[in-house]
């Protein structure tokens, strides 16, 4: 039982409960423990396209976690968050609504190679921990920008003060963290308020099995193999 599993992350799951599921599920229907990992995490109160591995397939996790990714985010304007997105305290930050042409300009400064420095609150290691774990004991991880590609960046909605966007990017980047750059570049401050990944490499999130559908019977028929 080996192949690459397509999941379409539902809100408030982390990419390790959307693992023991299927695990768990494969082996009350089966008895076999089988391998089961995913290949980049999405943080909980996100949803989309999560690349599970399974079997053999789980040696493979570096080579899929480097593909270029695609997301589709909501960004709140006019106020920041102390980790990024809505789970911190948010804080008002400006009030001023800046026009659709304003906001067109801005996000065209954010594609092609650009330096990106991630989150504190984000899963990047630092010292060998993870740098949220750092941040929620109250430290402040020294975090080092690093070069991103953001292929494409298009703007898909704006009413004030949400700002609604699509944007492929190379793996690495943080999202939580473009959006808080879009918002200090319009002044107004920024944070993530919503995100939903759509595609991973070729692979997307059309093709995903819903979590709360799953059974042995369309996880066997829904791996991919290469």
């Amino acid at each position: 039982m080996d192949g690459i599993l397509l999941i379409d992350k539902p809100a408030g799951w982390t990419s390790h409960d959307v693992v023991a599921k299927v695990r768990s599920t494969l082996k009350k229907e089966t008895g076999q423990k089988v391998k089961v990992g995913h290949s980049g995490t999405l943080d909980p109160a996100a949803t989309g396209l999560l690349v599970l591995l399974v079997g053999n397939y789980t040696k493979r996790a570096g080579e899929f976690s480097k593909l270029d990714k695609t997301y589709e985010a909501e960004i709140t304007l006019g106020a920041t968050s102390t980790t990024g997105d809505r789970e911190g305290n948010i804080s008002p930050k400006n009030a001023q609504k800046p026009s659709k042409e304003r906001v067109r300009g801005v996000l065209s400064q954010f594609t092609g190679q650009i330096e990106q420095t991630p989150h504190p609150y984000s899963a990047v290691k630092v010292g060998g921990q993870r740098a949220y774990k750092l941040a929620r004991e109250g430290k402040k991880p020294q975090l080092q920008p690093r070069q991103i590609t953001v292929y494409s960046l298009q703007l898909t909605d704006y009413k004030y003060p949400l700002l609604k966007i699509k944007t492929k990017v190379s793996s690495g980047t943080y999202i939580r963290s473009l959006a808080e750059d879009i918002g200090a570049k319009l002044g107004t401050g920024a944070y993530l308020s919503a995100l939903r990944r759509t595609e991973v490499g070729d692979y997307n999130l059309k093709k995903a099995l819903l979590l709360k559908e799953i059974n042995t019977g369309n996880i066997l028929s829904g791996l991919v193999k290469l």
